[in-house]
């Protein structure tokens, strides 16, 4: 991967846009990023690892806040990578979430997050994809590394360098896991522990499973359980809730066969006992039955000859009931023909009485008694008339139109006059108050020209007046930060002056400490020899190497507060240089009184300008007000003569229509009364010629229905039409009548057939049976055979169930067995993979040694840089042991030592001065980067950072980390160092250059 072009909005320390051409600082093959300490240098790694993955290294990505604080409200952040990975030319584009203010009213509204990736094909760019999620799985799959793994590889991260030299087994851990995915050996360590936990739950499931059965088969044959007749067995090792030894579970099945065996015995017994007693028992139950069947016979032959008996009695009722029906039946035939003179007489009645009430109303225009002929023309008539009159509705619907229109012209001639006074009286006053209006606003507007001026001086004056307040402010942090700077200085020479003396003090003492770990016959760590003659001794006090130690820890925290409070110092001068150029040396409170001038001159001004605005709306409102009086004064003239002419054409016609209809309504009151009331006295005429004919056909019906009836009635043998009323009967009636017909010759057909039964005759002739004596027997034989098939019922019960049973325990051994052994293999397994094994001779765990053998490559890439970089002094040793003080059950073999050719012996890192610390430490992250770089697919790394640490160099080492860095650069690569050390400057022509303001920082290059 190589870096081409970044481009920066208004994102960290950058305000405005900052564009990085890295193909200009990549030909120099060896860059340097520098600036003051929080201009941003490390902000624009961050920019590139958040265009390329959408976060930022370390913990500054649990900072949402991406966006420039010093950016103008509205700009939205924003970051453009182009670079090439595997031979394709890519262009990332991505802002991160950031709250702009709102475009109506106030507030502010989130903007989400969002990406562009894109391709350069044939000289175009083409959109590969605007989604998140897809363009973070693209640019990993192209790099072939996640984030964290970029960042170690890629950007060797400020402040990092030295944290996995020092790192305990667990952190040291924790970052190898994370950097060469070793979380499917853990998974595996956990399987197998859950595997184990599994087989052992499923073992001990199914062996208690066996012991109930057998404790079911204990209950069930009323014998004691097995395991009280043998030792209990101890538990299972380890605490592991296993099965129940094999011995015993195995021992289960015979214990059951042979307490089956007794039991089977016991069943025959049973059976051949309750064989005998049922013969018996049927043979009583037969001759029970026998008796209880001739006794029911001889009841049944006593019940007919009762019933025959009662038979008779009723024949009388059965033949009235009869006679009844039939003169039903025949009057069913003449009904309906009765019923039909009863409504021809009743309508023979209504068409009387409407005819006698239609005569009534039409009397006063007739003679009395008029015929049907005298009405029927006097109907004629009053509709030819009607008719006539019917074609004069034209010229009334006229007249009103007429009438309608005359009056609305009146109302509008009435409204125009009035508009017309009142458009009169405006049009005399409206050309002067314009005139004046005009006056006004020339005055106003030469008022208002000064306003831009005042603005400009309301804020000069203010920003002058908020530099000078903050001129005080930093003149008063300044002072307590430099006094703070010179503690921090006279604390940082003490720390150091005491490291140097109790090193010191140490190596004046090596003699006498190296002399106490001598014993006879051990060789001297220095000449080898066995016998020691004269050991040195001291009288001083050697101070310790923990002394030593803690004395630099000291230092190098005494040191960092010297640089921070060095820099501080720095920034609040620089702030205050400025702040004294803008603000001179002029007091708050007369810059205060000049403000207050200035607004005071802006708001004059400005209520002038708001007067010109306002006089300048009212000039524009009277200017259209006049020019529509003018229009309407001449629309209301023209409307005026128009409408009255209208008004005296209609007049005219009112009159001449006026007379017409006056000559055809005659007496009455309107046209329309006249033809309502001939229509109404025709349609009287016409009900009565009706009623009078709906009354002669009802007569004739009546009389024809009278005389069918009465043939009818004759015909089915009734003398008059009354008995026909009386012998009819309703159906449900009739069918009560008929059911009770049908249970007479029922009963009679069921008498006969038992009376004619042989057996029922046979039976009666006979004596009766004994059938106390009979039931008496039954019992008793019943009693017998229930207290046989009960035991009989038991023994097989229990035979059944321990046959059941014996399956199942069965079954229960041959699953437990299985499962007992791949608990057993579980167990095996998971020791071997956790460390805690006898098996595992090193104790250590699958994760813990796949990552041991990465380390023991990093370390090996790690010591080809470290050997130059030290001048062959120093070199990385990679144990197995764990370190003093790790309290981890499995980080076994991730021991880092550092071995001193200069004294033959191994140190722990942390015993490394702070620029042996920065050599080693990165060495190992240059190896580290390697060793990921292959582990991720060998995608090669064009364009590499190295953030801060140098430092802590002196000049000679200086030189040989240069020189490994130089060798960075093989195969067209570019190293860029993050720093801000002076010699750095001056050893790195191509510089990329942050500088820091008030405003915001800004990038410059320089080549």
């Amino acid at each position: 991967m190589r870096l081409h072009r970044l481009e920066m909005t208004a994102f960290g320390p950058f305000s405005a846009t900052e564009e990085i051409d890295f193909d200009a600082l990549s030909d120099a093959g060896l860059f340097l990023i520098q600036g003051r300490t929080g201009a941003g240098k490390t902000s624009v790694l961050d920019a590139v690892c958040f265009a390329l993955y959408g976060q930022v290294p370390g913990a500054r990505n649990a900072v949402k806040g991406l966006r420039s604080d010093h950016a103008p409200p509205g700009l939205a952040p924003r970051v453009v990578l182009e670079t090439t990975v595997r031979g394709r030319r890519l262009r990332i584009s991505r802002s991160p979430a950031w709250e702009r203010p709102k475009r109506r009213g106030s507030g502010v509204t989130t903007e989400h997050a969002n990406v562009l990736l894109e391709e350069c094909e044939h000289g175009a760019w083409v959109a590969l994809t605007t989604r998140l999620d897809e363009a973070g799985d693209l640019v990993s799959t192209l790099l072939g590394m996640n984030a964290a793994q970029f960042c170690q590889v890629a950007m060797l991260p400020q402040g990092e360098f030295a944290g996995f030299l020092r790192a305990g087994a667990d952190d040291r851990r924790k970052v190898l896991e994370r950097l060469f995915a070793a979380e499917v050996f853990t998974q595996v360590e956990k399987w197998l522990a859950d595997r184990r936990a599994a087989t052992g739950r499923e073992a001990a499931e199914l062996g208690a499973r066996a012991v109930s059965i057998a404790d079911r088969i204990a209950e069930a044959a009323g014998s004691p359980a097995p395991r009280a007749e043998r030792p209990s067995v101890p538990p299972p090792r380890r605490g592991d809730a296993a099965a129940e030894p094999l011995a015993e579970v195995e021992a289960l099945p015979a214990w059951a066969t042979e307490l089956a065996g007794v039991h089977g015995d016991v069943r025959a017994v049973a059976e051949e006992l309750r064989a005998g007693v049922a013969a018996t028992l049927e043979a009583a139950r037969a001759a029970l039955n026998d008796a209880t069947a001739l006794a029911e016979r001889r009841r049944r032959h006593a019940d007919a000859l009762a019933r025959r008996e009662a038979l008779t009695e009723r024949a009388g009722e059965r033949s009235r009931v009869a006679s009844t029906l039939d003169a039903a039946a025949r009057a069913d035939r003449v009904v309906p023909l009765v019923k039909a003179v009863a409504d021809r007489d009743a309508r023979v009645r209504q068409a009387r009485r409407w005819a006698d009430e239609t005569r009534a109303r039409v009397a006063a225009m007739l003679p009395p008694n008029a015929s049907q002929d005298v009405l029927a023309k006097a109907e004629r008539a009053r509709r030819d008339e009607v008719a006539a009159l019917e074609g004069r509705r034209g010229t009334a619907a006229r007249l009103r139109d007429i009438e309608t229109a005359r009056a609305g012209l009146a109302r509008e001639l009435e409204r125009l006059e009035q508009d017309d006074a009142r458009v009169a009286a405006a049009l005399a006053d409206l050309p002067a108050r314009v005139e004046a209006r005009r006056s006004e606003l020339d005055d106003a507007r030469a008022a208002a020209a000064g306003l831009p001026g005042a603005e400009a001086a309301v804020d000069g004056a203010r920003h002058t007046l908020d530099a000078a307040q903050r001129r005080d402010q930093v003149g008063h942090l300044l002072a307590e930060i430099e006094e703070l700077h010179r503690a921090a200085v006279d604390a940082a020479q003490e720390a150091r002056q005491l490291v140097q003396d109790l090193r010191q003090a140490r190596l004046d003492g090596m003699a006498a400490v190296l002399a106490e770990e001598l014993h006879d016959g051990e060789p001297c760590r220095v000449c080898g020899a066995t016998e020691h003659p004269g050991p040195a001794t001291s009288l001083a006090l050697i101070p310790t190497e923990e002394q030593i130690e803690a004395a630099q820890a000291d230092y190098d925290r005494a040191q960092d507060e010297r640089e921070r409070s060095a820099g501080e110092v720095e920034a609040r001068r620089t702030e205050r240089d400025g702040l004294l150029e803008t603000a001179g040396e002029m007091t708050v409170d007369a810059l205060g009184e000049e403000l207050a001038a200035a607004e005071h001159a802006l708001a004059a001004v400005t209520a002038r300008a708001a007067e010109a605005e306002r006089l300048e709306a009212a000039l524009h409102r009277d200017e259209l007000e006049l020019d529509r009086v003018r229009d309407a004064r001449q629309e209301i003239g023209g409307a005026l003569t128009e409408h009255r002419t209208r008004d005296a054409e209609l007049a005219a016609e009112q009159a001449r229509l006026r007379s017409e209809l006056d000559e055809a309504r005659g007496g009455d009151a309107t046209l329309e009364a006249r033809i309502a009331r001939l229509a109404r006295e025709a349609d009287a005429l016409a009900e009565a010629v009706e009623a009078l004919r709906a009354a002669d056909a009802a007569a004739g019906e009546l009389a024809a229905a009278r005389a069918a009836a009465k043939a009818a009635a004759e015909a089915e043998g009734f003398r008059t039409p009354d008995d026909v009323a009386a012998a009819a009967m309703p159906d449900e009636d009739q069918a009560r009548l008929r059911d009770r017909v049908r249970r007479f010759d029922d009963e009679e057909a069921a008498v006969r057939d038992l009376l004619a039964d042989p057996a029922l005759a046979s039976a009666a002739a006979g004596p009766g049976p004994d059938l106390p004596g009979l039931r008496a027997a039954l019992d008793a034989a019943e009693a017998a055979h229930s207290g046989a098939a009960s035991a009989a019922d038991r023994a097989r019960h229990r035979c059944d169930r321990l046959a059941e049973l014996r399956a199942e325990l069965a079954r229960a051994v041959r699953d437990w067995r299985p499962a007992a052994q791949r608990h057993e293999v579980a167990d095996r397994l998971a020791g071997l993979a956790s460390g805690k094994s006898a098996a595992n001779r090193r104790a250590m765990s699958l994760s813990a040694y796949v990552l041991a053998a990465r380390l023991e490559q990093v370390v090996a890439a790690a010591n080809e840089r470290l050997a130059r970089m030290s001048a062959g002094r120093y070199a990385l040793v990679h144990t197995v042991d764990k370190a003093a003080g790790d309290r981890s059950k499995s980080a076994g073999g991730l021991g880092l030592r550092v071995a001193d050719a200069w004294t033959g012996l191994e140190r722990d890192p942390v015993t490394l001065s702070g620029g042996e610390s920065f050599i080693t430490s990165l060495s190992l992250a240059l190896g580290l980067a390697d060793v990921v770089t292959a582990e991720a697919g060998g995608t090669e790394i064009g364009t590499l950072f190295v953030d801060e640490g140098f430092g802590t160099l002196d000049e000679e080492t200086l030189d040989e980390v240069m020189d490994v860095l130089d060798g960075l650069r093989d195969g067209g690569r570019a190293v860029g160092i993050v720093s801000h050390v002076a010699e750095l400057r001056a050893r790195i022509p191509a510089q990329l250059r942050i500088t820091k303001d008030r405003t915001g920082s800004t990038a410059k290059i320089t080549v």
